[in-house]
């Protein structure tokens, strides 16, 4: 079950991020899917708050492209480092479009049960991702 897990896993960034398959959301998220990861714009944590958070980052970033790094399964549980790219063309966040494209790295832990994502930890660069569109300082180096 563990490598059924990562494919899964697999699938939920290069089918539902990257391609926008929210159809894909009903298939692998239980239906009482919480989300322990801050969603923009305070979206809900649930299966259907994770669909509207996949349709916001696409809005906000149409070409968005997620390639996952790197994947660990233990048990029930996978662990992905993800790193996501995308142009800022339209609305996010409150910020007008920069046009600037962006990198952001991240981390997701989801636990499985019977084949599908009942959990979801994640923790995101978003600050790095608002110093990219230049709407957030960056910081100055040490001793400066």
């Amino acid at each position: 079950m563990t490598a059924d897990n990562k494919t899964i896993a697999r699938r939920l960034y290069e089918e539902c991020f990257n391609k926008g398959d929210l159809g894909l959301v009903d298939e692998i998220v239980s239906e009482s899917f919480v989300s322990s990861t801050p969603n923009p714009g305070g979206l809900p944590s649930d299966r259907e708050g994770f669909k509207q958070t996949v349709t916001y980052l696409r809005s906000g970033f149409p070409d968005l492209a997620m390639t996952v790094d790197d994947m660990v399964v233990e048990g029930d549980l996978v662990a992905v480092r993800v790193t996501a790219r995308g142009t800022h063309k339209n609305e996010f966040m409150g910020v007008a479009p920069t046009w600037k494209q962006v990198t952001m790295t991240g981390t997701d832990f989801m636990r499985f049960e019977s084949g599908k994502i009942v959990e979801r930890w994640g923790a995101w660069d978003h600050l790095g991702m608002m110093q990219q569109l230049g709407v957030t300082p960056a910081e100055a180096p040490a001793g400066r």
